[in-house]
């Protein structure tokens, strides 16, 4: 947490493990937040093989447990991409149930192995369910699709009102994610990515929402290529989620 303050973050986003229950970093954290300080919980299942219901079950334990830290909101990895429509919509239905009950917010994240993991299926969800919230982590799409989504324009908008949370990671048709966005050679990828986030802050803007949030994601490995045999990182991945921020502080219109 001091590296977060220290580098200038507004916030944070945590997976926190299962059963995880420190007094410090709640003291820590609750000193943080009267500052203005932003968390983010992640609610991300480990894989396992279950029914449904032991999913929902699984999903939300999770979410009860996130509660104890009281989240500003929690960004979930929520239902899998081999359940059926309707089985995922009931799972949708328990989150967005327990978000209700709790007044905390639940958006869900745009990515790989979910109900979100391709943005033309994703859109009958919206359909029955039009106030739901997104993490847009559009990197995931650009891999399962391997395209930067030319051809996906459309359907791209169409989802943008329902977004509320951005992760800023930038990925590319083999991967959900480059090794640095900053190298000249990803300077299309990452005009690309930046384009799509600046218009979800702009329809926010448009809308007279006061703010949004935005956590750089670039990742460890296996997010991170690595070098063979010696595993060496390709890159810094804490220098460049550092760097991304700033980047985006001078770079987006409306980010702060």
């Amino acid at each position: 947490m001091k590296d977060v303050v220290r580098d200038g973050f507004s916030g944070a986003e945590i997976n926190l493990a299962a059963g995880f229950f420190d007094h410090t970093f709640r003291e820590a954290l609750e000193v943080l937040r009267g500052d203005g300080f932003v968390f983010i919980a992640q609610q991300v299942p480990d894989p396992g093989i279950e029914s449904v219901e032991q999913h929902i079950l699984r999903l939300n334990e999770r979410l009860h447990m996130l509660s104890e830290f009281e989240p500003d909101f929690i960004n979930s990895h929520t239902g899998k991409d081999f359940y059926s429509f309707d089985d995922n919509c009931r799972i949708i239905e328990s989150a967005e149930n327990f978000s209700a009950k709790t007044g905390i917010p639940i958006v869900h994240e745009t990515h790989r192995g979910r109900f979100t993991f391709h943005l033309p299926t994703l859109l009958p969800y919206l359909g029955k369910f039009p106030d739901m919230q997104l993490c847009a982590d559009i990197s995931h799409w650009c891999n399962v699709s391997e395209s930067l989504l030319e051809e996906q324009q459309d359907m791209l908008e169409r989802i943008i009102p329902n977004v509320s949370h951005v992760h800023a990671r930038v990925g590319w048709q083999q991967s959900a994610q480059v090794n640095d966005p900053f190298a000249p050679e990803w300077e299309n990828h990452l005009s690309t990515f930046v384009s799509w986030w600046q218009k979800i802050i702009d329809r926010h803007i448009r809308t007279g929402r006061q703010s949004m949030t935005i956590t750089p994601e670039a990742g460890p490995f296996p997010y991170m290529p690595q070098m063979p045999y010696s595993r060496e990182n390709l890159a810094d991945q804490w220098q460049i989620n550092s760097k991304m921020k700033n980047y985006l502080n001078t770079t987006l219109n409306g980010c702060h």
